[in-house]
């Protein structure tokens, strides 16, 4: 054998079913992990991509993200039929990204680093390879969900203020459970504007495609637009049960979606980062390239408090609005964005226990305890393509 053979260093394969956000967040990364071999293979069966809006905080390590965002916003804005918390942060910007502008950017890069795009059928060294599988997971039947369908819109001008985005504002038709509007204007004529429920139950379109357009003529003057795109999706919200399959999960398939929020960009971002950082900590040492280690981008407190959270949103839904009001209350702007981010520390943690009505959470946490919060897990359904990553 060669010295030069011998000097080669050992290279692990490693598939990863599914090229969505974490999968290409992965492979645009893949020259930071030089003794592993990566292949994404597009699913069998999946749906067809469809273009959406990633809203993310800018925290360390998305700096490529924020270059590509579509607009930023220094202000922000949760309001309820009983009054308004406006929050600004100029070092925690809010930011609109485009999912295929992002996906695009990874994939380039992704070839460029030598990672090889086959369909799913066509993997091949299956035996040998490390497997990561960013697909969504499958959600029991019962869970919170984050139903939404999205209107990007055409209005007259000076319809929109453009300096503010509107994070959750509940001035629309509570009478079937938490629902909220979302709008992020681009400029002062073209926005996003969302209907969103947390329910483990759908409503027909025409229930949230009403509230679009009744917000829009009541809170935005605007009678008439045009609809430039729409979006729709399905985010799980709480903690999933751990899959039984020998694949190792990745982004969302992997616990990066934010329990309470639904937010999974910057999270599958911090999962990437972690990922590669492990895989180098062991070839520094080894020089020979192990299986990756995926693991949780979330802390175990922020877990368990947004485990707590989401029990309330269940049972004392008509307290919802309330309680988003207080949390935005209770924070500035900065520490708003880092709570959101999953970076806050314990005081800004305290500060948000300290706002919440005790005893309904008591209860939520009781009822965790004895285990009546937990969703009947004897079916199963999937979230939509707009799952990994949305918000």
């Amino acid at each position: 054998m060669s010295a030069s053979t011998q000097s080669r260093p050992i290279r692990q394969i490693v598939h990863v079913i599914g090229d969505g956000c974490a999968a290409l967040s992965l492979a645009a990364r893949a020259d930071e992990v030089p003794h592993h071999r990566l292949t994404l293979a597009h699913p069998d069966g999946a749906p067809p991509r469809q273009d959406h809006i990633w809203g993310f905080w800018q925290i360390p390590g998305l700096e490529a993200a924020a270059e590509l965002a579509r607009h930023r916003w220094t202000c922000w804005r949760v309001a309820t039929a009983e009054g308004e918390a406006l929050l600004a942060s100029q070092k925690h910007a809010y930011y609109a990204l485009h999912r295929n502008r992002w996906e695009s950017y990874c994939t380039d890069l992704a070839r460029g680093h030598g990672v090889t795009f086959v369909s799913q059928k066509k993997l091949k060294d299956v035996a040998t390879a490390q497997i990561l599988d960013s697909r969504p997971p499958a959600v029991p039947a019962g869970q919170m969900i984050q139903h939404f369908i999205g209107w990007e819109v055409a209005a007259p001008r000076g319809s929109f203020d453009s300096t503010q985005a509107i994070l959750m504002d509940f001035r629309c038709d509570q009478s079937r459970g938490i629902h909220f509007i979302y709008l992020l204007p681009f400029d002062d004529r073209t926005a996003l504007v969302e209907s969103t429920m947390f329910a483990p139950d759908r409503q027909p379109d025409v229930f949230f495609e009403t509230a679009i357009t009744q917000y829009l003529a009541a809170h935005c003057g605007v009678a008439k637009f045009t609809t430039e795109r729409t979006e729709a999706g399905a985010i799980p919200l709480g903690r999933l049960p751990r899959s039984t399959s020998a694949m190792i999960g990745l982004g969302s398939n992997g616990g990066a979606i934010r329990p309470s929020s639904g937010y999974a960009f910057a999270f599958i971002q911090r999962q990437i980062a972690d990922t590669i950082s492990r895989a180098g900590q062991t070839t520094a040492t080894t020089d020979r390239g192990g299986p990756l280690a995926v693991r949780s981008p979330h802390k175990p407190v922020d877990l368990w408090m947004d485990e707590v959270f989401v029990a309330v949103l269940r049972h004392w839904p008509a307290r919802a609005p309330a309680l988003f009001l207080r949390m935005a209350r209770a924070l500035d702007g900065d520490e708003f964005a880092l709570f959101l981010s999953g970076e806050a520390g314990w005081v800004v943690r305290l500060k948000v226990i300290l706002a919440m009505p005790k005893w309904i959470f008591i209860k939520a946490v009781c009822r965790l305890i004895l285990g009546s919060s937990s969703p009947n897990v004897a079916g199963v359904i999937s979230p939509s393509s707009g799952g990994e990553g949305a918000r």
